[in-house]
């Protein structure tokens, strides 16, 4: 694998790049599976990939939720689909010792909305010298973005990229504003659109967050018109079952088609802005 970066992983193609994979890891046999369907769809449609998952949930609504199977048998895993599938690799981390011990086993690390602006995480993942991918808070503005984007290049890593994944609209519900796109691009740095998280419907009073998955498409389409480099999309064999965020991801078997035909958009996209 000669993973070099997501701004190389852009430039690579000149289809979109799509980070997918389950929420979270459940087990080897359920990420293994995941990675070889996404894969070869990927490789048909010559959409460079990132294999995703989460090696351990920290923000959950409930106390009982599923936040991992065991921080080291996870990354684990997330290795084994490194080497087994030569893709990169992406997760989650919310500390700064977990940037120094994921960066062991995985390519890029993510930091999640609600930890956007956590100067000691962010500066962290920069000195592993990983890919550093910022989702942007719900409650940030695109502009704001630079600010993040900036602690991590002035504590010397220069790869680093965000994540549009919708913003706080009332108490249970996100919106898309697809302008924040080419502004959040003025950082000189790839810019991805989350697909699933941003249908999150979060707040229910259950406690288990919401979403609109039959609006992965819409967004998705949107999102590629509007100019992303990257999608982002969390997928399960079976969400009904998943053990976290099934609300709001796509069933497996659908995402072949949805690729295929976000692959015709982005040629169209493509001729049109030549």
């Amino acid at each position: 694998m000669h993973y070099q970066g997501l701004k190389q992983l852009k430039d690579s193609s000149e289809n979109f790049f799509l980070l997918a994979g389950p929420c979270v890891i459940e087990g080897e046999a359920m990420a293994m599976d995941i990675a070889e369907k996404v894969v070869a769809v990927t490789s048909e449609l010559g959409i460079p990939y990132v294999f995703k998952g989460s090696y351990r949930k920290a923000n959950r609504s409930r106390l009982d939720s599923f936040t991992g199977i065991g921080d080291e048998k996870a990354l684990g895993i997330l290795r084994k689909v490194r080497e087994t599938f030569d893709v990169p690799v992406v997760t989650d981390i919310h500390t700064p010792e977990e940037a120094r011990m994921a960066a062991e086993y995985v390519d890029i690390l993510q930091i999640p909305a609600f930890l956007c602006r956590q100067t000691d995480l962010l500066v962290a993942a920069a000195r592993t010298g990983r890919t550093v991918n910022i989702k942007k808070g719900q409650f940030l503005s695109p502009e704001a973005m630079s600010h993040a984007v900036m602690k991590v290049v002035e504590a010397g890593n220069t790869d680093v990229a965000i994540t549009e994944r919708g913003t706080t609209f009332g108490y249970q519900d996100l919106i898309v504003d697809y302008r924040g796109i080419p502004e959040m691009k003025r950082n000189n740095c790839p810019v991805i659109l989350d697909a699933t998280h941003s249908l999150q419907q979060p707040n229910q009073t259950a406690g288990v967050t919401g979403g609109r998955p039959e609006l992965i498409e819409t967004i998705a389409r949107c999102g590629i018109a509007a100019g992303v480099d990257g999608l982002f999309m969390e997928t399960h064999q079976n969400p009904s079952v998943a053990k976290s965020d099934g609300a709001n991801m796509l069933p497996l078997d659908r995402l072949p088609g949805l690729l295929r035909r976000l692959t015709i958009l982005r040629e169209a996209v493509n001729r049109i802005t030549e």
